[in-house]
């Protein structure tokens, strides 16, 4: 192994948001496990030399995966994963007062059985706020422990981290080497803006992401048209000129709200590039964000690949269930620093 390239493997990969941050910080990742085919379909575009394995994790054996990757056990230098979340989201439990019965909840112990066939030296987790106050989460982070693992977590704003959008995500980092150390905040926060200002016009852009024509029809497109500049949002057009679905329903206000130029995005989720679903209008053009603009704020790269065969929506989908990647690349190299002092050590005793 080179000394500047650790090894990692991701679990729940997704559309290789997390493999693209750990990239980004210096880690070479061999090998990774999703199981939907459109995400495998996006990773693959972009990762095309790493293993991936397109199956269930739940009938996938480590130890099979470390002899394809002729490793043995407690030679990989971090594990990292991202299991499925939706059980734990507080829409999904009406804010903890439903009970939650997801069967995907129980994903986490497959991470756990990872760990312990595998013992890397660092484990990284990234999950919804609400995993926290789940039992699942106390036993889990109890295994690692047992394990030998020096363990920490916390819930941060990815916009603290290099990230032009609010996001609130749980962050847990294990270690056999010391204790681990989450990274530092940004100087500043990284806006709108930042982050999409420079793109072209989309009637110019021969980006499939970018410059297509939004499909709203004329009574949105004309309430759009009304709806304030640069963070304006539907409450300053009067009861009069709304929607009449939004006149007798006051939740979820900021539907058919513009973003900010100057300000963090809100959260990108899967209804990314649907005015209806959140504040997704450009700060000043009478359209939605395009699935580029959505990508750019999760901080994937400018040419970073999306099969688009499908349609938009399914594409929204990807990106908005995706890890930010300068989100991850920031607290892999807090890990990579503490996996680089040990590696040098070893080499010394040789």
């Amino acid at each position: 192994m080179s000394h500047l390239k650790p090894r990692a493997v991701d679990l729940f990969c997704g559309a290789g948001g997390l493999s693209q941050g750990l990239r980004q910080a210096g880690f070479n990742v061999i090998g990774a496990v999703e199981n939907d085919e459109l995400a495998c379909e996006a990773y693959r575009l972009n990762q095309p030399d790493v293993a991936l394995w397109e199956r269930d994790i739940r009938r996938l054996s480590a130890k099979q995966c470390l002899r394809q990757l002729e490793l043995k056990k407690g030679q990989l230098e971090l594990l990292a994963a991202c299991p499925p979340c939706q059980g734990f989201s507080t829409m999904r439990t009406k804010n903890g007062l439903r009970k939650n019965r997801d069967r995907g909840n129980d994903l986490i112990f497959e991470v756990l059985r990872f760990v312990r066939s595998m013992l890397p030296l660092t484990v990284m987790i990234e999950n919804v706020p609400g995993l926290a106050r789940n039992q699942r989460f106390e036993k889990f982070r109890n295994g690692l422990c047992e394990l030998g693992y020096e363990v920490k977590h916390r819930v941060l704003n990815v916009a603290d981290y290099g990230v032009p959008q609010s996001r609130r995500r749980l962050v847990l980092l294990a270690s056999k080497c010391s204790q681990p150390s989450f990274a530092k905040k940004a100087f500043r926060l990284r806006t709108v803006r930042d982050a999409i200002k420079h793109l072209t016009a989309t009637r110019n852009s021969r980006d499939p992401l970018h410059g297509y024509k939004a499909s709203h029809s004329a009574k949105v497109v004309k309430l759009i048209r009304r709806i304030p500049k640069n963070g304006g949002s539907r409450s300053a057009l009067g009861a009069s000129r709304q929607l009449r679905c939004h006149k007798s329903f006051d939740g979820f206000r900021d539907v058919y709200g513009r973003m900010a130029w100057d300000r963090p995005a809100p959260t990108i989720t899967s209804g990314c590039i649907n005015p209806s679903k959140g504040r997704f209008l450009h700060p000043t053009a009478n359209r939605a964000i395009t699935l580029r603009e959505a990508a750019l704020l999760q901080t994937f790269p400018r040419r970073y690949k999306f099969p688009h065969s499908r349609g938009r929506y399914p594409i929204a989908l990807l990106i908005g269930n995706a890890l930010p990647p300068e989100f991850i690349k920031r607290h892999a190299m807090s890990l990579r620093k503490d996996i680089l002092k040990v590696l040098s050590r070893s080499q010394t005793n040789l």
